[in-house]
C-alpha cells in the first residue's frame, strides 16, 4: 500500500484481541475494522503496539470468523484467493477513503 492508513475509530479505546496460533503461542492484535459481506463476518487487525503515534497504519491482517458446531466463534484465514481480495479491497476502500480532521 503506498498510502498510509488510519485506524477508523483513532479517538475510541483500542480494542485487543488476543489469538492463538499453532503452535499454542498467544499474540495480540488490535482490531482496527470489521465488516459483513454476504453474512459472513471479517476483522482487519494489526499487532498491538504497532500504530504510528498518529494511530496509522501500514500493514494489517484480515481474518474470517467461523462458527464451530460446539457454538464457540474462531477467526481463521480466508483460503479462497478470490474471497480474500474481495475483501482486502472492501478494507483498503474504507480504509482510504476515511477523511482525517484536525482538531
Amino acid at each position: 500500500m503506498s498510502e498510509e492508513n488510519k485506524t477508523p475509530n483513532a479517538e475510541e479505546e483500542i480494542e485487543i484481541v488476543t489469538l492463538v496460533d499453532e503452535n499454542n503461542e498467544e499474540h495480540e492484535f488490535e482490531l482496527i475494522g470489521g465488516l459483513n459481506d454476504k453474512g459472513q463476518q471479517y476483522f482487519a487487525l494489526i499487532p498491538a503496539g504497532s500504530a504510528d503515534e498518529d494511530g496509522g497504519f501500514e500493514e494489517y491482517i484480515i481474518l474470517k470468523q467461523i462458527l464451530n458446531d460446539d457454538g464457540t466463534e474462531d477467526l481463521v484465514e480466508i483460503e479462497d484467493d478470490a474471497e480474500f481480495d474481495r475483501i482486502a479491497q472492501k478494507f483498503d476502500d474504507a480504509f482510504n477513503s476515511e477523511t482525517d480532521y484536525d482538531a
